[in-house]
């Protein structure tokens, strides 16, 4: 990390899909090469604050800055924006009918102007860096979840961008698959790119985030490195969310016990 002005910041962040609302006043920062891990359960408003961050949703209230640039602005060329954030999703959003390297290629030669030569270069650097360098001409269809999601990581890769945003992206891998996607996430923290994740891999987050935010209701309740949020959290609901992850069964009596309470709306 260094002394500059964060990478990311936002401020007074609101969202609301009708009478929902789903952020409720978010303030955070994140620096340049710093990994902050967003925990918390289902409803909290978590992936939507990611969403938010690249405007693929639009806040009802609140700015959000990107490399200094307010992408909230609204004669800001957003576009250009998008192009410095690579953003990773649960699901992989492959196209079935290309193969591996046209998935890396088609976004740079549309988006970068890139030409056919050049992308493919870029397409094998990325594959290379997660692993994949002997999957270039297959199709999503051959490949395992793990291996379809470090595709979308190289894609986003592809792109250059100064910060990747992960959304969940280990929750639709089957437990044995999750390893491969998380040592190419360990990756890019140690060459020092900055991120945002949301996940439920604790393990993940006490070892490589620099910083956990813990979210509930819409708004950030802690904020705080690993060891304190995860290990000495100091607000209850922080510790009834981390006692429930530790106790599967204690989570699904509750869950089967409760109906979800106003302050935790679908995301």
């Amino acid at each position: 990390m260094t002394g500059t002005a964060p990478e990311i910041r936002v401020s007074g962040l609101h969202k609301s899909f009708g009478a929902n609302q789903v952020l409720r006043g978010i303030d955070l920062e994140v620096a340049q090469g710093e990994v902050v891990c967003v925990i918390g359960p289902s409803g909290s408003g978590k992936s939507t604050l990611l969403r938010c961050v690249n405007l693929l949703e639009v806040p009802t209230r609140g700015r959000v800055f990107v490399g200094g640039t307010e992408i909230t602005d609204p004669d800001v060329d957003i576009d250009a924006v998008r192009r410095r954030i690579g953003m990773v999703f649960q699901q992989f959003n492959l196209f079935p009918h290309l193969s591996v390297t046209e998935n890396l290629t088609l976004p740079q030669r549309r988006v970068l102007r890139r030409d056919k030569a050049e992308a493919a270069k870029v397409a094998a650097e990325n594959l290379r860096r997660v692993g994949l360098s002997e999957k270039a001409a297959a199709h999503p269809a051959s490949l395992s979840g793990g291996q379809q999601q470090r595709v979308a990581i190289a894609r986003a890769l592809a792109m250059d961008p100064e910060v990747m945003l992960f959304d969940e992206p280990t929750s639709a891998l089957d437990p044995e698959l999750v390893g491969d996607v998380l040592a190419v996430m360990r990756m890019l923290a140690d060459e020092g790119m900055t991120m945002m994740v949301v996940t439920h891999e604790m393990t993940f987050a006490r070892e490589v985030a620099d910083r956990v935010v813990f979210m509930d209701g819409g708004v950030i309740v802690e904020d705080g490195t690993p060891d304190r949020v995860i290990s000495r959290p100091a607000h209850e609901r922080t510790r009834h969310f981390l006692s429930r992850l530790l106790d599967p069964a204690m989570a699904q009596v509750e869950e089967g016990a409760s109906e979800p309470t106003p302050e935790q709306p679908p995301e």
